[in-house]
């Protein structure tokens, strides 16, 4: 529906979202809703990485939910996002380091797959069997996965999705027979269940649960892979050989950055999102059981779940990338809020010095993402220094003796998390939401 049209629609406090994108984020594609200012979304997402991995007919690494238009979102404003729950759904899953087959895609594995025997591209598949050659060809039976694992693992989760136990090969291909029931893949997905692969070689590791979302943002200006909206997978669109090819000017004029794969992006933190086209086009998916920070090994447990989201307009902040508002707890420890006791401590050392007050801050989380990881600093501190109106110089500064730089994705996803003077966010008309995450 188009934006115009879709503004006219009655709008809703609750959008409830259980349809999912072709893997391709589309502005030009229908949207759910309109959701009202400070209304709800609730999400039944679909498992991220692996499966569509195995899925050629999936044009992006991930399978998304249709994005939901906000009322009043126009662009060059911005969208916060509570995140007020996340449940995982899936039983079991199944990870691991990845590596590419070759032929079975043209120029990227992620959004180009192809059949290497009878040529089609983005082929439909079927299951045969179980273990890393059962995803077939549904033209002409060959088998069509553009990636296997190079080391892999199953895990199980416990009735409370507080822990996970990795499996050894029976139990592991006891849930590659049934796989969907044990994911609890949504009905509107198309993936192929990863744990059809049954991978097992590491037995008996113990993990915690602490569940987060992969992707969560706003729909960029242009159609893009989903898992290639940021900057480090999305600069293999630049030039590539397929449909989605971009330059670097129209990739970083479009994407958003819905793709972090930060590990706090997880229920009780809030999210500020650009609004790059009419309505914002919030989506959400790719939910990670559990990942330390960097996502080392590429991929992490991605399962299904629920989600609760609510939205809020922030007119005219114009912003080029997301910014977070961690949980306190997950906050640098030179970031945490400075307590009454450090107040009065510093204010009495100012004053010996002829100094009457000392700044009032609070702190915020500014997502850079690029190809490597200097790039993606580089971009955080570029784009708090333009929100915040300082120089670039002054927020190394600040995120050296306040804050600090997190990897929230190897190969380019960081955050540039400091203690920002009050009026500054007092100006961009964001305080409040700032206020409120950390009882200021």
């Amino acid at each position: 529906m188009e934006a115009k049209n879709m503004a006219e629609q009655k709008c809703s406090g609750t959008v409830f979202v259980n349809h999912f994108t072709n893997g391709v984020l589309d502005p030009a594609k229908p949207m759910l809703g309109p959701v009202q200012d400070g209304g709800y979304i609730v999400a039944n997402t679909a498992p991220g990485c692996w499966g569509p991995m195995i899925t050629p007919a999936l044009r992006g690494g991930h399978e998304v939910t249709q994005p939901v238009y906000v009322e009043g979102a126009e662009v060059g404003d911005a969208i916060v996002i509570r995140i007020k729950s996340i449940r995982v759904t899936s039983m079991a899953t199944s990870s691991g380091n990845d590596e590419t087959v070759e032929g079975n895609f043209l120029g990227d594995p992620y959004c180009a797959g192809k059949c290497s025997a009878c040529g089609t591209m983005y082929p439909e598949t079927r299951i045969e069997g179980i273990g890393p050659s059962a995803i077939r060809c549904a033209n002409c039976g060959a088998d069509a996965t553009p990636f296997k694992f190079s080391n892999g693992y199953t895990i199980a989760f416990d009735a409370n999705r507080s822990v996970g136990v990795t499996l050894p090969k029976a139990a592991a291909e006891q849930i590659a027979r049934d796989g969907k029931s044990y994911m609890a893949t949504p009905a509107n997905s198309i993936q192929n269940p990863i744990v059809t692969f049954a991978p097992h070689d590491i037995v008996g590791a113990v993990a915690r649960l602490r569940p987060f979302l992969g992707q969560i943002g706003t729909t960029p200006s242009r159609p893009l892979p989903d898992s290639h909206n940021a900057g480090d997978f999305g600069f293999f669109l630049v030039g590539a050989p397929h449909e989605y090819s971009v330059t670097a000017d129209e990739l970083n004029q479009a994407k958003t950055d819905g793709h972090m794969d930060i590990n706090r992006v997880r229920e009780g933190a809030i999210l500020i999102c650009p609004v790059k086209v009419p309505g914002g086009g919030v989506y959400v998916g790719d939910m990670h059981a559990l990942q330390g920070d960097g996502e080392i090994a590429g991929h992490t447990c991605d399962v299904s779940g629920i989600v609760t989201l609510q939205v809020h307009v922030v007119k005219g902040l114009r912003m080029d990338g997301p910014i977070l508002l961690p949980n306190e707890e997950d906050l640098p420890y030179l970031a945490k809020p400075l307590s009454a006791e450090e107040k009065r401590r510093a204010l009495a050392e100012a004053l010996k010095w002829g100094l009457t007050e000392i700044e009032e801050t609070a702190p915020v989380a500014f997502v850079g993402t690029g190809e490597n990881l200097n790039v993606a600093t580089d971009n955080a501190l570029k784009r708090a220094a333009e929100l915040l109106g300082m120089s670039v110089p002054e927020v190394m500064n600040r995120a050296t003796i306040t804050g600090s730089i997190q990897i929230g994705r190897h190969p380019g996803v960081v955050t540039a998390t400091f203690l920002v003077p009050v009026d500054r966010l007092e100006k961009r008309g964001i305080m409040g939401y700032v206020r409120e995450q950390y009882g200021l």
